[in-house]
């Protein structure tokens, strides 16, 4: 914030209101721990590897962290309230998609098949919004240097890319799920 002195020229105030910094500590103290608490108290899920609908939790519960700590015309007890209800959602949702096919296709993508059998597919990197640089970076991190070694590779829910080596694809159970891939092209 900048203040005029008395000649007219700006100065930097480091401290416009004792009671307001005082305020920010004593909350920040108490909203913190209450927060680890709820977080725990929603289980695993909650700290998990985010997908979108992660995402938008996360960013309104930091949101209303940021509002509980910095506005007066919030009282402590509100934002205390305002936290549960977005956990309690969270819990309620996920909770839903894991009984619900229905609820979990409304709430989260599908992972989407990038490369079968050595060879990018265009399409679903196009559609994903996935380049050849990006998929090959995948590969070389799990220390294969041929495509044609690759049997699969998988855009996740969370954005990561899961490769599946030809000499690891098994019997292809673990791509039941991804969108793309059917039984139909495996020998």
């Amino acid at each position: 914030m900048r203040h005029e002195t008395m000649r007219g020229t700006p100065t930097v105030m480091l401290v416009d209101n004792w009671t307001d910094l005082w305020r920010v500590a004593v909350v920040g103290a108490l909203t913190y721990p209450a927060l680890i608490l709820l977080l725990r108290l929603s289980g695993k899920r909650s700290l998990a590897k985010m997908n979108a609908f992660d995402l938008v939790v996360t960013v309104a519960i930091g949101s209303t962290l940021a509002t509980i700590l910095l506005s007066r015309d919030v009282a402590l007890i509100e934002g205390f309230a305002a936290l549960v209800v977005l956990l309690g959602l969270q819990l309620a949702a996920t909770w839903l998609s894991v009984r619900s096919r229905t609820v979990r296709r409304l709430l989260k993508s599908t992972p989407t098949l990038l490369v079968r059998d050595g060879c990018l597919l265009d399409g679903p990197m196009r559609e994903q919004r996935v380049t050849d640089e990006e998929v090959q970076q995948a590969v070389r991190s799990q220390g294969i240097g041929d495509l044609s070694q690759v049997a699969a590779v998988v855009l996740e829910t969370d954005g990561s890319l899961s490769v599946i080596s030809a000499a690891q694809a098994g019997d292809w159970s673990a791509l039941r799920a991804v969108e793309g891939a059917t039984t139909d092209w495996r020998p």
